[in-house]
């Protein structure tokens, strides 16, 4: 696959992440680390139009570029690009576990074996998110990666994780280098406890703007 398009792909699935339904959203990221790229190009942009999910400019081309080369309804990509500005997150979130996670969180042990002094990976953080006000509307656990490479698989990965731990939708942000990170993003990692730290190290910190 060519290296730009995955990228262009991965980038536009982060910043879709807040305002595509879960379900969703996991499943294209599992489709992209697969390499399924027509099965994208044939359901990313009408889901979009079926959702009213509008992209902006700089989503639109990401979209362009990724789907295009493989042969997405041209006329149902220029119908995704919106006229009114991204709708800002309805989530909040906060770093304090639920009450139904036990003390010792199996899923934090393993993902801190997995990832701990792993290659390419820099930080690992989590972060709870709630629909609404904290403590309304449930709370599901976010995770938010640094890798400096292989975003799409380690996201593939990371979700099959998750699910193998019961988590059916997972929520697997992993943020390449020099990523400019949406207000999701941003809320999610300024209410964030650090999980581990992969070989990338410090160098590689996820940073709110």
């Amino acid at each position: 696959m060519d290296p730009d398009i995955e990228q262009s792909l991965h980038e536009l699935l982060l910043r879709l992440a807040g305002r595509t339904p879960d379900q969703l959203l996991w499943r294209f990221r599992d489709w992209l680390g697969e390499g399924a790229m027509g099965t994208l190009a044939r359901t990313l942009p009408r889901s979009l139009l079926k959702h009213r999910i509008d992209l902006d400019q700089s989503e639109y081309r990401l979209l362009v570029a990724g789907l295009i080369p493989h042969g997405a309804d041209w006329h149902q990509v220029s119908s995704t690009l919106g006229v009114d500005d991204v709708t800002e997150t309805r989530y909040t979130f906060t770093q304090s576990a639920p009450e139904w996670v036990n003390s010792v969180d199996s899923v934090s042990v393993l993902l801190h074996a997995t990832l701990r002094g792993r290659a390419d990976v820099g930080e690992v953080r989590q972060s709870w998110r709630h629909l609404g006000a904290a403590g309304e509307g449930g709370a599901k656990r976010v995770l938010l990666v640094t890798a400096t490479a292989g975003q799409p698989r380690l996201t593939g990965e990371l979700q099959r994780v998750l699910r193998v731990m019961g988590d059916e939708e997972p929520s697997v942000e992993v943020i390449p280098p020099r990523f400019d990170l949406p207000g999701y993003h941003r809320a999610a990692l300024a209410e964030s406890e650090l999980v581990c730290v992969g070989a990338a190290g410090a160098g590689h910190r996820l940073v709110a703007a």
